[in-house]
């Protein structure tokens, strides 16, 4: 294909150099027919590509059906249009579908909260501690304020609801308010 840049040359190998057909043709390793086609243009022209039909044209509104009824798969929907003489490949229809089905939805969901309006409780292990004679668990409550990102740590020798509650209260001192709602990230672990 001769694009802008090489048309240049080959004018100006002609009107500059003053060079035939044949000879340019030598030089750019074309051939020589091409040369002289593009020799009797004034300018260059893009070549304009001309759709052509495909094999899959008269199965199109029946592979969007097929996908708008249900999420088949290329495979699937090629055994359903071959039932209807689709003669074609798997690699054409694989890359039709891929350019029509519907974009995938994300499979999360973006949470957004105003300033005090939600907090996340949860509680974690920190190993063991001493405790007299014994070992004990060391645990820890944390709050996340859900809109600052703001964090509330402590560590308690159990998770009992006596601790659950104390630590609230004390996340509520050391953030200065209480959020409108609060709720545990995992489901509650007492000991």
């Amino acid at each position: 294909m001769i694009d802008y840049e090489l048309f240049c040359k080959i004018r100006h190998l002609k009107d500059h150099e003053g060079l035939s057909a044949h000879q340019i043709a030598a030089e750019l390793a074309m051939d020589p027919r091409t040369v002289a086609k593009w020799l009797a243009r004034e300018r260059f022209c893009q070549r304009i590509a001309v759709p052509r039909s495909s094999k899959l044209d008269p199965f199109k509104a029946e592979i969007t059906r097929l996908l708008e009824s249900h999420a088949f798969t290329a495979a699937q929907i090629l055994v359903r249009i071959r039932e209807q003489g689709f003669a074609g490949g798997y690699s054409i229809l694989k890359d039709y579908v891929r350019s029509i089905r519907p974009p995938k939805r994300p499979a999360y969901l973006t949470l957004a909260f105003a300033p005090g309006e939600c907090a996340q409780v949860d509680w974690g292990c920190f190993g063991s501690v001493a405790v007299g004679n014994t070992r004990r668990r060391l645990s820890f409550f944390a709050m996340v304020l859900c809109y600052s990102r703001m964090l509330y740590l402590e560590f308690t020798v159990s998770q009992s609801l006596e601790h659950f509650l104390g630590c609230h209260k004390n996340a509520f001192d050391f953030f200065g308010m209480c959020p409108k709602k609060s709720w545990s990230i995992t489901s509650s672990r007492r000991s």
